[in-house]
């Protein structure tokens, strides 16, 4: 190891979740379903729905962006970059990331979207330690935002219990005492596109009276094929980072991308970590695409101390997948 090599830290964590709870009960009377049948298959209780009205995905951003700042003192102007991570932009163009910025009075910062399904957060962590690592700036924020709710047709119960709407940013600061961000494995197979997609909304096939009456509009996901993928692929990952890492399941906590219980428990079962050290919110939470994630870790901040391990895994749309091993850098962070 490099004695004194800086690192991209995650020193802060806020996230903002929407008042609305969408219980399976509720959902049962939507759609042909029930609690039992959802708790079954993915484990999900409820999830949080964004209602208010003319509000997209950067409201709730901007929401956890402005707490991050002001309950650490950060004064915007000190911020250098900011990334967002998201499926569910407020439009094609202009970037969510430069309407977050604006919002929260951050100017003349370096600010771009990322795509990557709900392994984005993760592929946007590696991307901001690389700047920090560079010394392009001292204060980098990633957000992941979805307001999957948007996405979503109703009237599909193989779909609506799956997802709920939420945000969540973290601040990264270089750090040279041997903590932060220590390693990354990013993978991705276009075969994905076939299993899990949205069909129109792109360039392909722009949105017209034909799309919309074949509700195109909304996520396609060939369940058993993407179960397959993500049990496999998180698992590999995971199982290579502890491995080439020199990792103990004793000396891990492992923070999985949010998407199903089973597939949760199955990557744990394989890495062999406990139970306790497997982190899950996703009873009340549900799937909220790429900021399943940075709300773990939003949960459960309190708990780490500096110095601890953490595997970050996730699998999304593309495929695209992968792992990040981060040495926690701040004591039962507030």
């Amino acid at each position: 190891m490099i004695e004194n090599k800086v690192r991209a830290a995650i020193t802060a964590v806020e996230a903002y979740l929407p008042d609305y709870v969408l219980t399976n009960d509720e959902l049962s009377r939507m759609v042909d379903t029930s609690d039992e049948w959802i708790m079954t298959r993915v484990g999900i209780k409820e999830r949080r729905i964004l209602k208010k009205e003319d509000a997209g995905m950067t409201y709730m951003a901007v929401k956890a962006v402005k707490t991050l700042l002001e309950k650490n003192n950060i004064d915007p102007s000190e911020i250098g970059a900011l990334i967002c991570s998201t499926v569910t932009p407020d439009m094609v163009f202009p970037s969510s990331a430069a309407i977050i910025a604006n919002a929260c009075g951050i100017v003349d910062a370096m600010t771009f979207d990322m795509n990557v399904g709900c392994a984005g957060f993760i592929h946007a962590c590696k991307t901001a330690s690389l700047y920090i690592e560079s010394g392009f700036c001292k204060k980098f924020i990633v957000c992941s935002g979805e307001k999957m709710s948007s996405i979503i047709d109703y009237t599909d119960r193989n779909t609506c219990p799956l997802f709920g709407d939420g945000a969540a940013a973290v601040l990264l600061e270089p750090c040279a005492d041997g903590n932060g961000l220590q390693d990354a494995i990013l993978r991705s197979n276009g075969i994905g596109k076939e299993y899990l997609h949205m069909v129109a909304g792109g360039s392909l096939h722009p949105a017209s009276h034909e799309t919309v009456d074949k509700r195109q509009h909304f996520v396609y996901q060939d369940g058993k094929n993407v179960f397959k993928w993500a049990v496999s692929k998180m698992a590999d990952v995971s199982c290579e980072m502890m491995e080439r890492n020199h990792l103990s399941p004793d000396d891990v906590y492992f923070l999985p991308h949010q998407a199903n219980l089973r597939i949760i428990e199955a990557v744990g079962k394989r890495m062999g970590i406990k139970e306790d050290r497997v982190l899950v919110n996703i009873q009340t939470r549900a799937n909220t695409s790429s900021a399943t994630i940075p709300i773990l870790l939003w949960d459960n901040k309190h708990m780490f101390l500096k110095g601890d391990n953490l595997i970050l895994s996730s699998f999304g749309a593309g495929f695209a997948w992968g792992s990040l091993w981060i040495k926690w850098a701040v004591d039962n962070m507030k």
